[in-house]
């Protein structure tokens, strides 16, 4: 029994015996059979990528016509791509999305490329990171938290594409207040302040609307709006040491196609478009009577959306955790707004997992007294640039009120433009700033003040090195044309009998008997100046 049923077994299965030519040969007849179908399945594949290339095309020249006055790049639109032979691709061109996508500042650092004083240390105020110089470390709570989260194991996986709910809910517990009460389903996190803002603009605007932002501003906010077909309309602050918004201005940009308006607060612009409020520097304010405001607290009319983190405020801008917080205040005005954002943040999958388990603890368990320390440092090193940069003919520092930056004009006709200034302080100084035509502003430029006070009141005598350096042949150049006036001035006196000898500035050049009349002729010359 067992001997029949081998047998059995045997000629039910696969034969090693079989003619190994009869088998090619039906292989063969299956592909040929195939071949038709996957040609038409291929040509299908290949229509409908034509259809979607077509209709991406359109969908993009209808939104640039319907934002023609936006300065876009040269775009590079590509057919599809073939291969040429087996080893041989022709180039691919970038999508419209990423060729669209322009950060002014890089722009600016590439005309900085210039070798720097070798003979003197680099010192790079143009870096807004906190953390380089290692005066403003983190806070013991925050390493601690961290550490906790990590040794947990409790958040090695994925969490929510909008955060975990206790992440939120702490969040709510540090940020709500009697004037701006949220809760935990208002809040998203996000990677960072900077994803929070994207996640905002994209949500509440379409190609061809608009968003009114600051100028000067950070630029992210154009390079968000940019590749996603929204105009970004800049708004004029007043250069002065407040900084206040040219509420005229902002108003004459408002149209039927303006979605929101971005604003770092403390400045508070109010009205009937809703509110993107940066408050990534929140609390890091020290002038004289500075107190900060939360935007959601200013005004209970205005729909306001918050973008905040932890990256300035705590010192860890590398951890890449922020938020937006949803403050509708009438219970409808942004709830399809907000639906947008929950389905943007799931691009993600949600921020870092770890951070956030570690959030709670860092939001409870900093002390105040970190906090002060580093604004007792931003504010230092303020009052020094200010009071030593104010001493420099041809500079005006403006004060700041908070934040770590501090904007300083200079004239051009004394120094050149901003490129060459700013150049020229690297190329002699060893000092790196960014000009102000990052932040859409020309013949300003910017300097960090996260820095010890021995750098940052090194840095301003080297500044001031290179100003008076460069002034000097300026000053020689007026004193020039002002001696020429003089002379030119006395020699017309002369012709009309009202001068002596002593009082033509050749002869008073060598005659002190002299020196009240020659005074006398420099005042005239300042009137008429």
């Amino acid at each position: 029994m067992h001997t029949n049923s081998v047998e059995k077994l045997t000629a039910s299965s696969p034969s090693v015996s079989k003619n190994p030519l009869m088998e090619q040969e039906k292989q063969l007849k299956r592909k040929r059979q195939r071949r038709p179908q996957q040609r038409d399945l291929c040509k299908t594949f290949a229509a409908l990528a034509t259809l979607q290339d077509n209709q991406l095309k359109s969908n993009y020249r209808k939104a640039s016509a319907a934002a023609l006055h936006m300065k876009m790049p040269k775009l590079t639109v590509s057919s599809q791509t073939k291969p040429t032979n087996n080893n041989q691709w022709k180039p691919m061109t970038a999508s419209i999305h990423a060729q669209t996508t322009v950060n002014p500042i890089r722009r600016v650092t590439d005309c900085m490329s210039v070798p720097a004083n070798p003979d003197k240390e680099p010192i790079r105020l143009n870096l807004g990171d906190p953390t380089l110089t290692g005066c403003l470390p983190p806070s013991e709570a925050t390493i601690n938290a961290i550490k906790n989260a990590v040794d947990s194991h409790k958040f090695d996986g994925y969490g929510p594409a909008v955060g975990t709910l206790s992440a939120r809910a702490a969040i709510v517990k540090k940020f709500s207040t009697p004037e701006a009460q949220f809760t935990a389903d208002d809040v998203v996190l996000a990677s960072g302040c900077s994803h929070a803002l994207e996640m905002a603009i994209v949500a509440i605007a379409d190609p061809g609307q608009n968003i009114l932002v600051p100028r000067p501003g950070f630029p992210l906010y154009s390079t968000l709006c940019q590749p996603n077909g929204i105009e970004s309309r800049q708004y004029r602050l007043e250069m002065d040491d407040k900084g206040l918004i040219d509420l005229a201005h902002l108003e004459s940009l408002i149209d039927s196609q303006t979605r929101a308006i971005i604003v770092n607060n403390p400045s508070n612009p109010t009205g009937v478009i809703p509110i993107i409020a940066d408050e990534i520097y929140g609390d890091l304010v020290y002038g004289e009577g500075a107190r900060f405001h939360p935007m959601a607290t200013l005004s209970p009319r205005v729909p306001i959306i918050t973008c905040d983190g932890i990256g300035k405020r705590y010192l860890v801008p590398g951890w890449r955790l922020g938020w937006l917080i949803v403050h509708d205040r009438y219970g409808g005005v942004l709830s399809e707004i907000k639906k947008g954002i929950v389905a943007l943040s799931q691009k993600i999958v949600g921020p870092c997992a770890l951070i956030q388990g570690a959030l709670p603890s860092i939001l409870r368990d900093t002390p105040s007294e970190f906090f002060d320390n580093t604004k007792k440092l931003l504010a230092s090193n303020a009052a020094t640039v200010y009071e030593k940069l104010s001493r420099v003919p041809g500079l005006r520092p403006l004060k700041p009120q908070g934040a770590m930056y501090m904007m300083v004009g200079f004239d051009p006709s004394l120094f050149g433009d901003e490129t060459k200034f700013v150049r020229g302080l690297i190329s002699e100084e060893s000092v790196y700033c960014l000009p102000g035509s990052a932040f859409s502003l020309s013949n300003w430029f910017r300097l960090v003040l996260a820095f010890p006070n021995e750098t940052t009141t090194e840095a301003c005598e080297r500044i001031a090195a290179y100003c008076t350096r460069h002034l000097r042949p300026c000053v020689e150049r007026l004193e020039a044309a002002m001696s020429i006036k003089k002379k030119n001035k006395g020699v017309r006196n002369e012709g009309n009998g009202q001068g002596s000898e002593e009082s033509s500035p050749i002869a008073t050049d060598d005659n002190e008997s002299s020196s009240n009349n020659e005074n006398s002729d420099d005042n005239d010359g300042e009137n008429d100046e």
